[in-house]
């Protein structure tokens, strides 16, 4: 049942249908044109809370030639996802933002190519292949400790901390390769490309580029920067052969069925790129906002130690160790409730479709936010306290599917979400263990909606040991 407003509007659908002859009610209009570009540039977590707000679970959005709706109940998430997932295509103006950067890689391709790389990576995540990696993970976090006990006492930027972990591990646990000096390179050149593209939207030139090469130099040496990277990955494994199970390696050693050819420079290029690139945005910025709330939670900080002091006394966590460590996990689905890496998702519609009772035509983009979606009070009382109780086995069972969905869902569900569960977990145990982090005061952080969701200007937090 869909609501308008606070409202429960299922009568109201049906007789606005019987009005229209049996035909689906069209949605509610959000604005006008430039109060929602205003919106989008200034605030557009708040926009689309408002709007869901004051006009309910499916409202329409329009300006210029771009056409939207905004569907935020779960069954609504739940139809788009997964029930009619072949009605709602990629090809929108979202993703081709995307692929200069990406290029056709797991996340932005379509059809019969994503289908292709989908199974042919999936191996790659499988729970075997994950549980093989843990070892790895908390020895990773491990060397980055050892760096943090020359800084004790001192306020590093934690965001920054964990973003160059979280590549560490995805380099090594995918491609065996140690990405080093780069790095910091790296998340340069992603935080301006994640920033230009978010401006595309508030400009209507930007939205009639959107898909083609940046014109301003910034944005193209970005991609430069890239590229020089993971095509020296590419490089260098092709010198030194591809022996080995990593994924690099099954790329390499790929052969077309009908000419026996296997990739190109460019396909690699653009699956590694995809797989470096969101293999550790999600994962970095998810232990941010965690690092940051338990910082202004201490309660539920001293329950996490507890946890850990029963569970692993001074010992390394292990995999084997995560089945006893639910808090451990119920924190990090909490940060994730709040803070979601990927705020927005967005399809096209094929055909014409109804969502709610209401009609959706052909050609329209589809909106779909957890952001709004994970603070719905039908679904989440006192939307925006962190409470991990909230993910207890018997609580999450009496809400629907997707009314939490930080990695999507449906066949498009994120390939690499139990790799970034596993890996936010067995870092959160590392750390909080042997380490406290506290917020210097006044400081409150702000979320910043760029492609993922980020704390803007980055996390400055005193590092501690426990």
């Amino acid at each position: 049942m869909f609501l308008v407003g606070e409202v429960d509007i299922g009568v109201h659908v049906a007789v606005r249908a019987q009005e229209l002859g049996g035909r689906s009610a069209t949605p509610p209009r959000a604005g006008g044109t430039f109060r929602i570009l205003r919106g989008m540039r200034d605030d557009p977590l708040g926009l689309l809370a408002t709007t869901r707000r004051e006009h309910g679970d499916v409202v329409a959005f329009r300006f210029f030639f771009w056409r939207l709706t905004l569907v935020t109940h779960p069954d609504g998430v739940r139809h788009v996802l997964q029930e009619r997932h072949t009605n709602y295509s990629k090809d929108n103006l979202d993703y081709r933002m995307l692929k200069p950067v990406l290029g056709d890689g797991l996340l932005t391709s379509e059809g019969p190519l994503w289908l292709r790389q989908r199974r042919l990576i999936q191996p790659a995540f499988h729970r075997e292949r994950i549980a093989a990696l843990g070892e790895l993970m908390t020895a990773r976090t491990e060397v980055m400790l050892d760096r943090w006990q020359a800084a004790r006492g001192e306020v590093l930027d934690v965001a920054a901390e964990m973003s160059r972990l979280a590549l560490d591990i995805v380099a090594r646990a995918l491609f065996r390769v140690d990405i080093g000096g780069p790095a910091d390179a790296l998340s340069e050149a992603v935080t301006t490309l994640n920033r230009y593209i978010t401006a595309q939207f508030d400009s209507p030139i930007g939205l009639l580029l959107a898909g083609r090469p940046p014109l301003r130099p910034g944005p193209r040496r970005a991609i430069r920067t890239l590229d020089d990277i993971v095509f020296g990955i590419i490089r260098t494994r092709r010198t030194k052969g591809g022996d080995g199970d990593d994924l690099l390696a099954v790329l390499l050693e790929l052969r077309d069925e009908e000419t026996g050819e296997g990739m190109t420079d460019r396909q690699l290029r653009d699956e590694v790129m995809t797989l470096l690139l969101a293999g550790h945005e999600t994962t970095a910025n998810a232990l941010a906002w965690t690092w940051y709330l338990l910082a202004r939670h201490p309660e539920v900080e001293e329950k996490l130690r507890a946890e850990l002091g029963a569970v692993l006394g001074t010992r390394r966590p292990g995999m084997d160790d995560l089945p006893r460590l639910p808090w451990t996990r119920m924190i990090i689905d909490e940060a994730m409730r709040l803070y979601p890496p990927a705020w927005f998702i967005s399809r096209r519609a094929k055909e014409d479709d109804e969502i709610g009772g209401y009609h959706i035509p052909a050609g329209s983009n589809v909106a779909l936010s957890p952001w709004v979606t994970h603070r719905h009070p039908a679904f989440w009382p006192d939307p925006e306290r962190f409470d991990p109780e909230r993910f207890t086995p018997e609580r999450a069972a009496t809400r629907p599917r997707f009314a939490y969905f930080p990695f999507g869902g449906g066949p498009r569900l994120c390939i690499g979400n139990a790799f970034a569960l596993t890996e936010a977990q067995l870092v959160l145990a590392t750390v909080a263990s042997r380490w406290r982090l506290e917020l210097p005061p006044p400081h409150a952080a702000e979320p910043e909606p760029l492609v993922t969701l980020r704390p803007r200007g980055g996390l400055p937090m005193r590092v501690q040991r426990a």
